[in-house]
């Protein structure tokens, strides 16, 4: 059965702005073949359909009030995979429609909400469309432009959207009894543990800082070693130190992605380096504490080869806990399968982030080969996505809201 899943999939991962691999950004003619396809399996699967004012399709079934959210995004990054985000919807409206086929109805309502714009590649606004749905959309956003000049409300306009009705369209906590978002792994846990599926605790919060080394430049050849204010070399040091810290606390991970060196020459001793420095944990205070060891160790550093060092702070974004009473059903649901619940967080964002300003959350990953996403070779097995529909159909009949 996992077979309708995996095809479905394929389909939507040919929907494509660019004639070379997958990119679908937000409110692009891809986006609206996608928004079509996505309404053909949401009518296919009995839901009633519509597109909401920030141009997410929404595919609802049962009693009007409360409902339980399902959902992910159809967005993509650019030379993307096709499971990241769209697994999530494609495997949300499968589990209906296999309840419909069973003749089964459910004692609450659900929603299956695709998101049209969680990676924020076109605007630089990212979880557009679940905050528009949590209530906590940026009205600022619509005056962002794309590459082109396109203002966001302009484009959302021409897509059928209405700029003027997000506000109105954000949910009241009172009608919603939760969200849950299936979502690849996009990580090495799961195919390392040999499980199809993991219970996400949490989503980590993350940190990111410039930071900024300025020694002197010189001379490759005529400074002499014990005269040197190499900025490389402190910098080095302290990527080290991001290392070791990193590996100080479970869940917590540091790293450093990107470093420029000056003048970069090579019979030039560097005179000043910039590098990046994220840090990402399931808690906060683990977070807070592992950055402040980083500036401290920085410090020292810099105190000690006699250069100065600049640490900025730019993106800050808190941790999301996953409802521990959605994680304890997903986990019974993952058991009835069979299978043992293992627990983990997420390094990556999500739309969950957004959606817990409005409701708890809870979140099913699912094994990708190799922890690879974000790029072509993004993959997971049809095995695992027939587990996973198997887990969200469990999950839905046995569930109970807190």
């Amino acid at each position: 059965m996992g077979q309708t899943l995996m095809q479905r999939l394929a389909a939507l991962g040919k929907l494509s702005d660019s004639p070379d691999g997958l990119t679908r950004l937000f409110l692009s003619p891809a986006h609206a073949q996608a928004t079509a396809m996505v309404t053909e399996w949401m009518e296919d699967a009995g839901l009633s359909v519509h597109m909401d004012a920030v141009g997410n399709v929404v595919g609802r079934s049962g009693v009007p009030r409360p409902v339980l959210l399902l959902g992910s995004h159809i967005d993509t990054v650019r030379d993307a995979g096709m499971y990241d985000g769209n697994f999530g919807v494609a495997a949300a409206v499968e589990a209906m429609r296999r309840l419909r086929a069973a003749g089964e109805t459910l004692p609450f309502g659900v929603e299956v909400i695709a998101f049209g714009d969680e990676e924020g590649v076109r605007f630089a606004h990212t979880l557009s469309g679940s905050k528009a749905v949590a209530g906590i959309f940026e009205a600022a956003a619509l005056e962002s432009v794309d590459a082109n000049g396109m203002r966001m409300g302009d484009a959302l306009a021409a897509f059928g959207g209405n700029p003027a009705g997000i506000a109105a369209m954000a949910r009241q906590k009172q009608d919603v009894l939760g969200y849950v978002e299936l979502h690849i792994e996009q990580g090495p846990v799961l195919e390392a543990r040999n499980l199809g599926v993991g219970v996400v605790t949490a989503i980590n919060g993350a940190s990111r800082f410039s930071v900024t080394i300025t020694g002197s430049a010189g001379h490759a050849g005529t400074v002499p070693m014990g005269m040197r204010l190499d900025a490389l070399s402190a910098a080095s040091e302290m990527v080290l130190a991001v290392e070791t810290i990193g590996c100080s606390a479970p869940g917590l991970v540091a790293t450093v992605g990107s470093l420029n060196v000056h003048p970069g020459a090579p019979n030039s001793v560097p005179g000043r380096v910039v590098f990046s420095v994220d840090v990402r944990a399931p808690e906060d205070f683990i977070r807070h504490e592992a950055a402040a060891k980083i500036r401290r160790a920085f410090e020292e550093i810099a105190a000690r080869r006699k250069i100065s060092m600049m640490m900025q702070q730019g993106h800050d974004a808190p941790a999301t806990p996953c409802a521990p009473w959605l994680q304890t059903q997903l986990a019974a649901a993952v058991e009835a399968q069979g299978v043992s619940a293992l627990y983990l967080p997420s390094g990556a964002g999500h739309d969950a982030m957004a959606m817990a300003a409005l409701c708890p959350v809870g979140m099913l990953f699912v094994r990708c080969e190799g922890g690879i996403s974000h790029t072509p070779e993004e993959n997971i097995s049809e095995a695992d996505a027939e587990l996973a529909v198997d887990v969200l159909i469990e999950f839905l009949r046995k569930f109970k809201a807190e």
